[in-house]
């Protein structure tokens, strides 16, 4: 499932310094590792806190599960992330903060982008008095057409 490299890689840690700066995170060997898989390349992806932690352990980074959770939050609270929820029990975690869409895929649990600008929202229900809306998620659930 996961489209997270295998190794650190350490010719880039300019980015990922830079993308901790941006949310005003101190550069810890955790974070530092965390953020090397996660946009060292410069591809956006969508993991969950399980996915990288097996992705962070296979490059021989000694980070606790917890650890990975941890990071994530503080990643998606300083603006440099976003949890996207598909069910109650299942979290993902995008490096591409614009509003846009997501496939779930059902049969292998991936999340995707979908394509922006095929999708129209051309109007919201007022929200109750006192609210105000703070996102509007998007999740269009996938599975293969039966025979």
């Amino acid at each position: 499932m996961s489209n997270l490299p295998t190794r650190l890689d350490r010719c880039c840690p300019k980015r990922s310094e830079s993308w901790l700066a941006r949310g005003a995170l101190r550069p810890t060997r955790q974070r530092m590792s965390l953020a090397m898989l996660l946009i060292g390349d410069g591809h956006d992806r969508h993991v969950t806190a399980e996915t990288l932690f097996s992705a962070v352990q296979e490059t021989g980074e000694k980070v606790s599960l917890a650890t990975v959770y941890n990071t994530l939050r503080a990643f998606c609270d300083a603006g440099l992330m976003q949890e996207v929820t598909v069910d109650g029990a299942r979290s993902y975690f995008d490096t591409n903060i614009t509003d846009h869409p997501h496939y779930y895929w059902e049969e292998s649990g991936t999340l995707t982008d979908a394509p922006a600008d095929q999708l129209a929202i051309t109007q919201l229900p007022e929200p109750p008095a006192g609210m105000a809306i703070s996102a509007v998620d998007v999740i269009i659930r996938l599975r293969k057409k039966p025979n």
